[in-house]
């Protein structure tokens, strides 16, 4: 079974990554303030002025709203996986081997993240799903894969029903953001990711994964001028709701709105449920961006303004610079979304440079869009000089058990 080089894979799923990774820094990046009280979702406490207008606008845009959007691109990349592996000549038990080696290797990757930076790793889950669940993600028929996806997102809603009751004067929701030493804290991190986040985050993340391999199936991230009006639907209905089901716990979250307790269990579960929608919508949007270079490289002139190369990656990437460089973080993703981490934890926590405590939200957003940027030139750097990023590189050879392909293959003679 051959690994396979950047060059042949389908720029929509990778532009959506390194988009999405801008949404995963915003909403990872307020998680790290501490000493301001713990409101909705780790925001803090009764903010105001500019931060209670950035809490409404993330929780209805961002938070609960980029995890589902990553968790579907794991789905299709498992399904893709498992093509490829097929199409290789995998009998079917080798594919669903590769398939749990991948999520094996997963798994080791988010867990050592867990312990050493951030409990509130996703990385581990989707290892956990892709070893147990391996069967329903290759072999489950469209039936079982709505009914698991329904189920999961049903069980995610009612596990976080009470999340717009949320009100603490605790110095922080995480205590290994506040241990004194590096020890204390990686020794609470691990029972704050083990006990309270791990399985937690395997049930948020599935619903969204069994969709991931439907999208796969109906090949509309890989063919997307195809699907146009399917993803435009996608795009329009996915992102509304999102949007409706958001802004009512942006506002519990900006002090604006307090609603009675039964009426807040609503406004937690229509958060959670919505945020399936909007991610599929984020996801669906980055198909019609694809799909509108191929038009516009369709209709223009043969020339060199029809593509941009993205030298030293992966060959003619569509659309201009911005479109370039989003599309290269999107194939280092993993290493951006660890990137994030060590940032995070460099900078905010009491046993580092402790910038967190009593950090306003608007600080720590810039901080994250900041941290983001940088990552985003060093993936266009690594692809100028066709590598791969580093956990990519770790990540293949624990699946594969070698060297993986290069990122990308001189042209021939």
């Amino acid at each position: 079974m051959r690994d396979v080089p950047v060059t042949g894979r389908a720029p929509a799923p990778d532009l959506a990554r390194g988009a999405a990774l801008l949404l995963i820094a915003v909403a990872n990046a307020h998680t790290f303030v501490t000493h301001r009280g713990i409101g909705v979702r780790a925001y803090p406490l009764d903010p105001t002025g500019v931060d209670a207008w950035l809490a409404a606008a993330q929780l209805t845009l961002v938070d609960g709203r980029a995890y589902p959007l990553f968790a579907l691109l794991f789905g299709y990349g498992i399904a893709g996986l498992a093509r490829r592996a097929a199409r290789d000549g995998a009998g079917p038990e080798q594919v669903l081997a590769l398939v749990r080696r991948r999520g094996g290797a997963l798994f080791a990757v988010g867990a050592a993240h867990a312990v050493l930076l951030w409990h509130g790793d996703f990385v581990a889950a989707y290892g956990l799903i892709a070893v147990v669940l391996a069967p329903v993600l290759v072999r489950g028929s469209t039936a079982v894969l709505v009914f698991t996806g329904v189920a999961a997102a049903t069980l995610l809603a009612l596990l976080y029903a009470p999340v717009a009751l949320t009100r603490s004067d605790a110095p922080s929701a995480s205590p290994s953001l506040v241990a004194p030493d590096v020890l204390s804290a990686a020794v609470e991190r691990f029972g704050e990711w083990l006990f309270g986040n791990l399985l937690i985050s395997a049930v948020g993340l599935l619903g969204a994964a069994v969709a991931g391999v439907l999208v796969a199936r109906a090949g509309w991230l890989d063919a997307p001028a195809r699907h146009r009006r399917a993803l435009r639907r996608v795009a329009v209905a996915g992102i509304g709701a999102g949007v409706v089901g958001g802004l009512p716990l942006g506002l519990v979250a900006a002090g604006v709105w307090t609603p009675s307790e039964p009426v807040a269990l609503v406004v937690g579960v229509l958060h959670a449920v919505t945020g399936y929608a909007a991610g599929a919508g984020y996801v669906a949007l980055a198909g019609l961006v694809v799909a509108r270079w191929s038009r516009s490289a369709d209709a223009a002139p043969a020339g060199p303004r029809t593509t941009y190369p993205l030298p030293g990656d992966a060959g003619p990437v569509p659309g201009g610079w911005v479109a370039r460089a989003l599309v290269a973080l999107g194939r280092r993703s993993l290493s951006g979304y660890l990137a994030q981490s060590v940032a995070f934890v460099a900078l905010f926590p009491a046993w580092t440079l402790g910038l967190g405590a009593g950090l306003p939200l608007w600080a720590a957003t810039l901080c994250g869009a900041g941290v983001w940027l940088v990552t985003v030139v060093v993936a266009v750097a690594a692809g100028r000089r066709g590598h791969r990023g580093p956990a990519e590189v770790l990540l293949r050879r624990l699946t594969y058990g070698r060297s993986p392909a290069p990122a990308h293959r001189p042209a021939g003679p």
